[in-house]
């Protein structure tokens, strides 16, 4: 088996476990407040939710980010640099996005190289150099390459489900905490957010960012392009928060918002000074 079918199986079979896990969640929920026949109507929106994750998962998670498809004409040196180095990386162009938001950031989504989009914010084009641009650029194309995309989008979407499930769940108990439903309610509040969090950790691993990170260095040539990207993104972020839906958080390259108390316990990407640390021991290569 060739390393491009290994990459796609296994990108597959990642996915596919990750879609059981929310349908199993979403019927154990929906037998607790209602029974079997609760229990069979939450299999069915299951089911639906798992179709329309797969297939439409990148689109939700551009609209959750609010980007906006920008033309060549807008941005031809970001499409110059994105074709260079999809040329470098072998891989056919992406679709190009921007968000609107000043704090510098990006991600990559889409179903597979041939479906894909990179999302840059405009505080990226406005703070990085265009060497460190290079850099995050070539990160993002790496998740492409490695077919983490999907299985990041998909995660993100049934991620943002479960967490709505329980504002839904408490909306429907109303006030009445005697109840079954109350009762349950009030648990999904406090439980399901987490267990949202869990999924995603589980899902994606934080040797998936690092390999990113090594796969970015690359198809740039150079890895000091991305480790010093990655100290002024955090800077960035640090400075100007970015209000993103916490189950989206996976996607971008670095934290959006600082995660306190239990979510920084399920933080998705590593730390920092460790990505700049492994990368600043690569080689530069020929470019």
């Amino acid at each position: 088996m060739t390393t491009t079918k290994r990459s796609t199986f296994g990108a597959t079979l990642r996915t596919t476990i990750l879609l059981a896990t929310l349908s199993g969640l979403l019927v154990a929920i929906g037998f607790l407040i209602g029974g079997a026949s609760t229990a069979l109507l939450f299999l069915f929106f299951a089911a639906l939710l798992n179709l329309g994750s797969w297939f439409f998962s990148d689109k939700l998670a551009l609209k959750m980010s609010g980007a906006k498809p920008i033309s060549e004409s807008e941005a031809p040196r970001l499409y110059q640099i994105v074709r260079e180095l999809c040329t470098r990386a072998g891989l056919p162009m992406p679709q190009l996005y921007m968000i609107p938001v000043d704090q510098p950031n990006a991600f990559a989504t889409g179903r597979n190289p041939k479906h894909s989009a990179v999302a840059v914010t405009r505080g990226i084009m406005q703070t990085l150099s265009e060497d460190e641009l290079r850099g995050v650029l070539s990160h993002e194309l790496a998740h492409v390459k490695h077919r983490d995309i999907l299985i990041q989008s998909v995660a993100a979407t049934i991620g943002a489900a479960i967490t709505y499930l329980g504002y839904m769940l408490l909306w429907f108990g109303g006030d009445d905490n005697d109840s079954p439903i109350g009762l349950v309610a009030s648990l999904a509040l406090v439980l399901l957010a987490p267990i949202a969090a869990t999924i995603i950790q589980l899902s994606i691993s934080r040797q998936r960012e690092f390999a990113a990170d090594a796969g970015g260095a690359e198809i740039c040539g150079n890895p000091e392009s991305l480790a010093s990207a990655l100290l002024r993104l955090e800077e960035g972020a640090k400075a100007l928060p970015m209000q993103v839906n916490q189950a989206a958080e996976p996607l971008y390259i670095v934290k959006p918002f600082s995660g306190k108390g239990i979510a920084s316990l399920f933080s998705t990407h590593p730390p920092i000074e460790e990505r700049v640390r492994r990368l600043r021991q690569m080689r530069p290569s020929l470019v």
